[in-house]
């Protein structure tokens, strides 16, 4: 058994779609600090899980938080292209 942050794992899955209509560079370092930036201002979800029911769950909660999820990600893109560390 593990510990997860599901989140962490909505996020990432959601990045793509978010970030390919946002101006904004797509280097390594830039997507590490968007997704850092959207997960503080996202509640954890912290599971306790099996390791093949990780995939299932993610997709779950990307469907049921997917409208925050987008806004955290496209509010840490704008706060990134503001001052891009890269």
């Amino acid at each position: 058994m593990q510990l997860k942050n599901y989140m962490e794992d909505a996020v990432e899955q959601m990045m793509d779609r978010v970030l390919k209509d946002i101006d904004v560079c797509k280097c390594e370092r830039c997507r590490m600090d968007i997704k850092a930036l959207a997960l503080n201002n996202l509640p954890p979800k912290y599971v306790v899980t099996e390791e093949g029911e990780l995939y299932v769950k993610t997709n779950e909660l990307v469907r049921q938080f997917e409208v925050d999820i987008i806004k955290a990600i496209t509010m840490a893109a704008m706060k990134v292209k503001e001052n891009p560390r890269h």
